[in-house]
């Protein structure tokens, strides 16, 4: 069964552009996990536009032993006022799962995966770091990647993330056969290599299932901004429980 990691980076935005706790992120935790949800995601970034550090150590108390607590993030940022950086964070709050995003700082969003013939090598130690926190490490990597992952195994890295960015595009825009098949590619040789596969980035409703049928060794997607949108028309818990039924 592939669990559904509700992301709720844009309950944050929306609470942070009034101020005060509205939405409360506790409470919509809550709701998600009360509707089936087996995961909460979040991405703290260092310019504390959405989720905080002070959020990430809340939500890890609240899922602890309920469901998954998946901590998303640039282990290369280095610290600064309100953000000790990923390693820290992970370190203090010991999520499931961490996931390691190549994001630069003024990205909106993550927008590429690691490049694993590369990238490999500067993440040996803080791979390394993040095992002896005792949570899973997942990669964030592009559709189309082919090589690398016996290593990344041989590392103690568990799982790769699919970047389902271009993936959700092109359904979009009613041609995606061949960035599926890239998808599908993928996972392939990940779990060739003895990898998990999870996949996030503008998945919803509509794109999902033909995603799932495709991988069927997906074990997470990560959702959070289609999810959101939805259910400000149809309410987060009915929601949540759509996106279950989609992945069932």
């Amino acid at each position: 069964m592939t669990t559904l990691s509700v992301n709720l980076n844009k309950i944050a935005v929306l609470r942070n552009a009034r101020g005060g706790t509205e939405p409360n992120l506790r409470d919509a935790a809550e709701t998600c996990i009360a509707a089936g949800c087996g995961g909460i995601t979040v991405h703290p970034r260092p310019d504390r536009r959405h989720v905080t550090a002070e959020d990430v150590a809340m939500l890890a108390g609240l899922t602890r032993d309920r469901v998954e607590f998946n901590i998303e993030g640039n282990p290369f940022a280095p610290a600064r006022a309100g953000y000790p950086g990923l390693l820290e964070i992970v370190r203090t709050t010991r999520p499931t799962q961490a996931t390691l995003v190549p994001d630069a700082d003024g990205q909106v969003t993550s927008d590429h995966g690691f490049d694993l013939g590369r990238d490999l090598d500067r993440l040996v130690p803080l791979v390394a770091a993040l095992n002896r926190c005792g949570c899973r490490v997942s990669l964030f990597v592009d559709a189309g990647s082919n090589t690398g992952f016996e290593r990344a195994r041989a590392l103690g890295i568990a799982r790769i993330e699919l970047y389902t960015g271009p993936y959700a595009q092109a359904f979009a825009d009613g041609n995606y056969a061949a960035e599926l098949d890239r998808c599908a590619q993928t996972a392939a040789l990940a779990v060739a290599a003895g990898l998990a596969v999870n996949a996030g980035h503008d998945l919803n409703q509509r794109n999902l299932p033909a995603f799932r049928r495709a991988i069927p060794q997906l074990a997470e997607v990560s959702i959070g901004h289609a999810l959101i949108c939805e259910a400000l028309y149809d309410g987060l818990a009915p929601t949540v429980r759509r996106y279950l039924s989609a992945l069932a």
